[in-house]
């Protein structure tokens, strides 16, 4: 019987190791928190690097504030994060940021309408993230290439890319599904090829709001099933408030697994505070 190629045996030894070395409820070294105990639970510990991470939700949802959410909370625990905001530039990001750490409204802070509760706790929440180890970027360039390459001098162990659809396209195809399966699964090669945990929101082209149950499924991320195909978790955002007004609790939101490549799918429950943009763990609020 031949002997088995050495890299199978050096990927074996590696792992045992890295087994036999964790200590009970520590965070595997290959795994970045996302800071929101339910789901980091369900992922055992968090994302991975080397995983594409899909986030959708609806038009309102919250989709953007959540993945802000986990940024901060992933770089407050130590991790380098690299940010992409097509939509936002790092000074609203931050103002946005402030806002939801200090519980107060945007509003609230440009119309100097602060009580001196608020504006310590503003100040408090601009001082913890002064020093964060996160960096935010606007998507701008015209190729895939230009548009990520600031990331690159940051080593980050999580890229969160805010939104899929305003990321330009890996290569021009002919219509703009074909660029967003191009691009999801060039997302993917990058996510392996630099040992990140790549997250990417996305818009969901093909929810239908009347339908029974609104609920996001793989296939409403559209692309021609490339999130669907490539990523190796999909987040799902669903607020029952948005189709069923009085129907259920007001900010109750189901964060739903809907695929997890290495575990188990459901669901979690979030809470929304749509007057701060902030998401609160049901199961595990901060205080």
């Amino acid at each position: 019987m031949s002997e088995p190629p050495r890299l199978h045996r050096d990927s074996l030894t590696t792992l045992v190791n890295q087994v036999d070395a964790l200590v009970p409820g520590t965070i595997p070294p290959d795994t970045v928190p996302t800071g929101f105990a339910s789901l980091d639970q369900i992922l055992g510990g968090g994302v991975r690097r080397r995983d594409l991470i899909g986030l959708g939700g609806d038009v309102g949802s919250g989709k953007s504030s959540l993945a802000l959410a986990m940024a901060l909370r992933s770089a407050a625990a130590g991790y380098r994060v690299s940010f992409f905001s097509g939509e936002m530039d790092e000074d609203r990001l931050m103002e946005r940021a402030v806002a939801l750490e200090a519980r107060v409204t945007v509003d609230e802070m440009r119309s100097a309408r602060l009580s001196e509760p608020k504006r310590a706790a503003v100040g408090a929440a601009a001082l913890k993230y002064r020093d964060l180890s996160l960096r935010i970027h606007p998507i701008v360039g015209q190729t895939f290439e230009e548009a990520l390459a600031p990331a690159w001098d940051e080593e980050p162990a999580l890229l969160v890319i805010d939104y899929l659809q305003l990321l330009p396209p890996h290569t021009f195809r002919a219509t703009q599904d074909e660029d967003l399966a191009v691009t999801v699964r060039a997302l993917k090669t990058l996510a392996l090829e630099r040992h990140i945990a790549c997250l990417v929101v996305a818009q969901l082209p093909q929810h239908v709001h009347s339908r029974p149950d609104p609920r996001p499924t793989l296939d409403d991320f559209g692309a021609l099933g490339s999130v669907k195909q490539h990523a190796d978790i999909v987040l799902a955002l669903y607020r029952e408030e948005m189709y069923r007004p009085g129907g259920g609790v007001e900010g109750a939101t189901e964060l739903r697994i809907a695929k997890n490549r290495n575990g188990p799918s459901g669901f979690i429950d979030l809470y929304f505070y749509q007057q701060w943009l902030r998401f609160e763990d049901m199961l595990d609020p901060e205080p």
